[in-house]
């Protein structure tokens, strides 16, 4: 039995019902109804779905939230990315909050409230933004490869306070020496070379060169401060040069079967790469007494700041650190109260040792 004009979709009966058929895109979708009535009724929403872009089959009617976002670290996976452990760690109140959901019913309602029950848990602006990044990438990659057929808007916080924390040498130290090993090796590696801490953590005996004494960091796809790939040398003897070489020494491991093996990573436990420090970071800095506490990426912060204040030139910082902006690595390199006294110091000293008098001779010849 037809319903409408040629190209609509059809219903029939069946044994269990009534039966709406409708092509849509190259495809027959089906769905089976227990009246002839709901079977027309189903044929009228999908033509005004059509009409109006949004219209989705069974297939796609099931994907949850929770597939689009494994489908996402797949595609991590398969770029080579080394945001891999953050994009988990992410992901993890998303999957919380909607990961059963249908994709096709998360609407922008559900997303600003999870955006407020974050709020009142204490979760910062930028880790919210950061969260619903991962959301929103998920989502676009389903409709990129036909998952989906729609996606809703995904509302960003914003208005965040940009990080300005940074440490003394006295505070990271006070805070390294709480942590306990490999972590500690990690937070020292950071505080040396201001990488990301995924770049840290992802770290392979592939990539450093121990007779060269070189430090390489793999082009990455997508990675959005250095594409090109790093390399960072350092000196025999120096403090980086004494770590890679602790790291070297605590390579091996013990297998549950009691046999020896080799891990490829730098920061390992068992053999695995060290992934989760979060808790142990902030009983450190619990531990070392530090006002306000400090994020681990304050070390990239703190780097930044050190080379620059240390007379490395902007563009050789830059090459260690992987920015690619000056905007970005403007944010990296903190100004404090004590710079702009020393600032203002320099200045009048400048100024102290200039003439005090014109040289009217001078000017009239």
């Amino acid at each position: 039995m037809k319903l409408g004009d040629r190209g609509e979709g059809s219903i029939h009966p069946n044994g269990k019902g009534w039966i709406a058929c409708r092509y849509f895109g190259g495809k027959r979708h089906r769905k089976t109804f227990s009246t002839q009535e709901k079977a027309k009724a189903q044929l009228k929403k999908w033509r005004r779905e059509i009409d109006g872009e949004r219209f989705v089959g069974p297939v796609k009617e099931r994907v949850t939230v929770d597939e689009l976002l494994d489908y996402r670290l797949e595609q991590l996976k398969t770029d080579g990315a080394k945001s891999i452990p953050s994009a988990e760690c992410h992901m993890e109140h998303i999957r919380a909050a909607f990961g059963h959901t249908r994709a096709v019913n998360l609407t922008p309602t559900h997303i600003r409230r999870y955006t407020s029950d974050r709020q009142k848990a204490g979760a910062a602006n930028a880790t919210i933004d950061n969260e619903l990044i991962e959301l929103r990438a998920a989502y676009n990659l389903a409709l990129e490869d036909e998952l989906l057929t729609r996606m809703p808007k995904v509302p960003m916080v914003g208005n965040h306070k940009i990080r300005t924390g940074f440490f003394t040498v006295a505070e990271f130290m006070g805070v390294v020496g709480h942590l306990e090993k490999p972590v500690n090796d990690v937070a020292m590696f950071a505080y040396l070379v201001p990488w990301r801490k995924s770049e840290v953590l992802c770290l392979g005996w592939a990539n450093i060169d121990r007779e060269a004494r070189e430090i390489r960091l793999d082009e990455t796809k997508g990675d959005t401060e250095d594409e090109r790939g790093r390399v960072v040398e350092y000196e025999a003897g120096g403090e980086v040069d004494q770590l890679i070489e602790r790291r070297w020494a605590a390579r091996q491991y013990e297998r549950p079967d009691g046999t020896t093996a080799v891990s490829e990573y730098v920061f390992h436990r068992g053999g695995r790469p060290v992934v989760d420090i979060r808790k142990r970071w902030i009983a450190a800095c619990t531990a070392a007494k530090l006002p306000g506490g400090r994020l681990f990426h304050d070390l990239r912060r703190t780097g930044v700041r050190d080379l620059i204040r240390a007379g490395v030139n902007q563009a050789a910082a830059m090459s260690i650190s992987g920015h690619k902006t000056d905007s970005v690595f403007r944010r990296y390199n903190i100004i404090d109260a004590k710079d702009r006294r020393e600032g203002l110091e320099r200045v009048q000293a400048y100024r102290a040792r200039q003439p005090t008098k014109r040289n009217v001779e001078d000017m009239a010849g």
